[in-house]
């Protein structure tokens, strides 16, 4: 049932031909089948969240499209190309860019030796100085070592990281997880930011209050698959349904 009401809901954008379109996808950890046929698209210019409980697949979905998982199957296209068969070197070249919600920073380098570490894999990568404007803190830490980031900080650091490679499509997972109310608050900005430039976002979030301040549609994510989409303006509609999907 939950399939076929996903099937039958409108796009947000029908006549735009999505930037990314995800169909079918299966991923195994191991012997471990955890993704289930998942299917969605994502268009240019959107923020796009995946909701659900912890284990329901969100982050393993952001995995298996940049090809961090070795074993998948089902077909995700990015900018009309095929690249289920592609490994993650191939599709952070071609433009998406992941964020994982460990942050990845290196301890023992500085702010702007970690911000300095990753190649350009496309053209108009943002400059450091760009990146300050995004977030000033990170310019009063420049030479403050990985350890001695606060957590919010550390975010701020390895969302700055992604965006100095040029990529144009953001994976982002849980950026938010952890974090005071008014990191959140900048978190929220920058991503708002980054949209009115034209970036594409694709948001694992547990803090669903905070995504509808950010998004345009989300992705309800059960057991492996995409089982409903709710328009950002139908939340106060569906919320008791969401709570249900969230188990809030």
């Amino acid at each position: 049932m939950a399939d076929a009401a996903l099937a039958d809901r409108p796009r947000a954008r029908p006549a735009q031909a999505p930037l990314l379109s995800v169909r079918d996808l299966n991923a195994w950890y191991g012997e471990s089948h955890a993704l289930h046929g998942v299917t969605f698209d994502v268009h240019e210019g959107e923020v796009v969240t995946l909701l659900g409980r912890n284990g329901a697949g969100k982050t393993t979905t952001l995995k298996a499209i940049m090809g961090i998982l070795a074993k998948r199957t089902g077909s995700v296209t990015f900018e009309d190309r095929e690249t289920i068969g592609l490994p993650a070197r191939a599709i952070a070249r071609a433009g998406i860019a992941y964020c994982p919600e460990e942050r990845g920073i290196f301890s023992s380098l500085s702010v702007e030796e970690n911000l300095m570490l990753p190649p350009q894999v496309k053209s108009g990568g943002m400059s450091v100085e760009r990146i300050f404007e995004l977030f000033p803190n990170l310019r009063e830490r420049l030479s403050s070592q990985g350890t001695k980031l606060s957590g919010g900080e550390q975010q701020m650091l390895a969302i700055g990281r992604i965006l100095r490679t040029g990529a144009k499509t953001l994976l982002l997972d849980e950026p938010t997880e952890g974090l005071a109310p008014v990191i959140i608050q900048q978190i929220g900005r920058t991503i708002e930011r980054l949209k009115a430039e034209g970036f594409t976002i694709i948001l694992v979030e547990q803090n669903f209050r905070f995504a509808a301040t950010v998004a345009d549609r989300h992705y309800v994510v059960e057991q492996g698959k995409v089982v409903d989409q709710i328009l950002n303006d139908e939340l106060d509609a569906n919320i008791e349904k969401l709570h249900a999907y969230l188990g809030v």
